[in-house]
């Protein structure tokens, strides 16, 4: 039998849909998502909760010509198959399929691509003024979730926004969570609202016993004003929206289709800057995803019908379970140590240190920036802060390690996780820049562990360094299946290890790339060529003692790191070469090229960009002359 969202092949399709109509199409999205999510894995309770605004909001205006901008595209899979690429669902984060995320090469009716929470408000600002200055008429909206407002750059929009009397719609999705549950001031103060019966009511009864007052007299009057401005912030909780500039509309059920399309049509007459405070659930419709929304935020392939993960092989240990582990044990013999997290809990691992040491734990909200100026203050105080935050989000704080952690020099550890290439959550997420960014800034010390044994004695190492602050990055993902030692210890600072010794080829790599340099060994070994194997650890300092051995006693250096290869640890060894009048050794830089990279599998693309064992061997084989092809004798593809 056909499905209403079988006939469905663009917004406008909806717009000719009766109520009853449209709560079935919101039940065959829902239904859809699941299914897809179930065999691809992504974003499953996000989207869940706002199929229904999804639905609304296409049937209230006409996109694209009404700009509608997603806050974090996780939130839009309802968008995507309302938008017509129902066909292409279940492509969903396959390697040259539908992105995971908002795309504008992916549809028109993509007007804002963001994989960082908190953008949409700027952007969305920034449309509408264009509108103006460009005399056109279409509407502007910003669906929000509310855990992006702890999100400073959505406070600086909403400042903006009050102050511009531009007309705006802001839809907030207000599920009291953004993957964890939300914290905070804002939280509570959202919560308020949506637990004060009669909200609109009471509003509307208020307005109109105010207005009844008479105006007897100059300073009668300003008495008066006080009286009424008294009167509503004790008596209506949305009135913080209000005293910024922008109407305050709810709050409403997001999932009652019927109030949702009255209320935004309501907006969309109405002048000026307007939000719409829609309360949703995270993971409404299925029971699994309602029950544990944290845990279905993007869980992988799972069963649709008890929502139990799929079984998968036994493999080694996570890079994020052993950092965990690690930082949780060390913690109990250093009272010091603190640990921050911006709104990620679970996905830094910080949930198992939280649960042995609540007080010592904070979760900042999505405030990045914050979260690194917050763990300034903290080590000023005479604590030990450990910043765990993904690559792609420490972005968002490039200023405030600049300015407030190294300018003062003070011993901030900061743990990245997700460094590197990242798989189906694509090009907004890849941590492909914090070697750069956090190279050029003075006092900041880099180590980049090659594998989940060296990542335990890089989290000690780190917590030993008081002279200032130190990153250490590690990748998403199972570790390499390395045995752990019994106990993590220090490592030398800036000191590389030597792996392997040869005369030829120096290979120099960081991160879990040493691993391919070593089995690019055993390929030039075949071909008769002696490679050394170094892993560097250190991005900053570089181990000189080591980079002069290497450029005096070998032909050639290929250099390899898991980041942009512009700026990064290859970068830096070539500053140094330079700067020590090694100026005629061969080198070869290998990382992620200039460009963002799309999502797909992460061994594929290693292997597409020349940073697996064979890549690394043909880059030296080139280095050297070699006329011969070089084949591998593991069953990881071949040059």
């Amino acid at each position: 039998m056909e499905r209403l969202l079988d006939r469905i092949r663009g917004p406008e399709d909806l717009k000719r849909m009766e109520l009853g109509e449209l709560r079935q199409l919101a039940r065959e999205i829902r239904a859809e998502i699941i299914e897809t999510v179930a065999r691809n894995g992504g974003h499953l309770a996000a989207n869940l909760g706002t199929v229904e605004l999804a639905v609304a909001l296409h049937k209230v205006f006409s996109s694209p010509r009404d700009k509608i901008l997603w806050d974090v595209g996780h939130q839009a899979y309802p968008h995507k198959l309302v938008t017509g690429r129902l066909g292409r669902f279940p492509t969903l984060r396959k390697p040259g399929g539908l992105s995971g995320f908002l795309k504008r090469s992916e549809s028109e009716h993509d007007v804002w691509e963001a994989g960082h929470a908190g953008t949409a408000l700027s952007g969305a600002i920034g449309y509408a003024t264009a509108r103006d200055l460009l005399r056109q008429r279409h509407k502007v909206v910003a669906v929000v979730g509310d855990g992006a407002l702890t999100a400073g750059l959505a406070l600086e929009a909403l400042n903006n926004i009050g102050q511009s009397r531009s007309d705006l719609i802001i839809v907030l999705n207000d599920n009291s969570m953004s993957i964890s549950p939300n914290v905070g001031a804002l939280s509570r103060y959202l919560a308020a609202i949506r637990t004060a019966p009669g909200y609109s009511r009471r509003k509307q009864e208020l307005t109109d016993l105010l207005e009844a007052i008479p105006a007897l007299g100059p300073q009668v009057a300003r008495a008066a004003e006080r009286l009424k401005m008294g009167l509503k912030q004790l008596l209506l909780p949305g009135m913080w929206f209000e005293e910024l500039g922008i109407k305050y509309l709810g709050p409403i059920d997001g999932h009652d289709l019927a109030q949702l399309i009255e209320v935004l049509q309501d907006a969309k007459r109405t002048r000026g800057p307007v939000l719409v405070h829609a309360v949703t659930e995270k993971g409404h419709g299925y029971a699994p995803a309602e029950q544990n929304p944290e845990g279905f935020h993007g869980p992988g392939p799972f069963d649709p019908r008890t929502g139990r993960p799929l079984p998968k092989p036994a493999g080694a240990p996570s890079y994020t379970g052993v950092f965990s582990r690690t930082l949780t044990r060390l913690a109990r013999e250093r009272p010091e140590v603190v640990a921050i997290t911006a709104a990620m809990p679970e996905g830094t691992g910080l949930s198992l240190f939280a649960r042995e040491f609540p007080e010592r734990f904070f979760d900042v909200g999505i405030a990045e920036q914050h979260a690194v100026t917050f763990a300034a203050g903290l080590a000023l105080g005479g604590l030990r802060p450990v910043v765990a935050i993904y690559s792609t989000f420490l972005q968002r704080a490039v200023d405030s390690i600049i300015h407030d952690v190294c300018h003062q020099k003070l011993p901030v550890v900061f743990a990245i996780d997700r460094a590197g290439l990242v798989g189906a959550d694509g090009d907004t997420h890849q941590g492909a820049f914090d070697l750069t960014f956090l190279r050029m800034v003075p006092e900041m010390a880099i180590l980049v562990p090659r594998d989940e044994n060296a990542l335990q004695h890089a989290v000690a190492t780190a917590l030993d360094h008081r002279e200032g602050p130190i990153a250490i990055r590690y990748p998403r993902g199972e570790g390499v299946g390395v045995p752990l030692d019994p106990e993590p210890v220090a490592l030398p600072f800036g000191r590389a290890e030597w792996l392997r010794e040869g005369k030829d080829v120096a290979l120099l790599a960081v991160g879990p790339a040493v691993h391919e340099a070593l089995a690019a060994a055993k390929l030039l070994e075949g071909a008769g060529v002696e490679a050394s194997v170094i892993d560097a650890r250190w991005v900053k300092p570089l181990d000189g003692e080591t980079l002069e051995r290497v450029a005096t006693s070998h032909r050639a250096l290929v250099t390899v790191e898991p980041g942009t290869a512009l700026g990064g640890f290859g970068s830096a060894v070539l500053e140094w070469l330079s700067a020590h009048g090694h100026w005629g050794v061969r080198t070869r830089l290998l990382g992620l090229p200039d460009r963002f990279i799309e999502h797909g599998d992460p061994v594929l693309q290693y292997h597409q960009f020349g940073l697996d064992a064979a890549g690394i061997a043909r880059a030296a084989g080139e280095l050297l002359g070699l006329n011969r092809e070089l084949r591998p004798s593991w069953t990881g593809g071949e040059v």
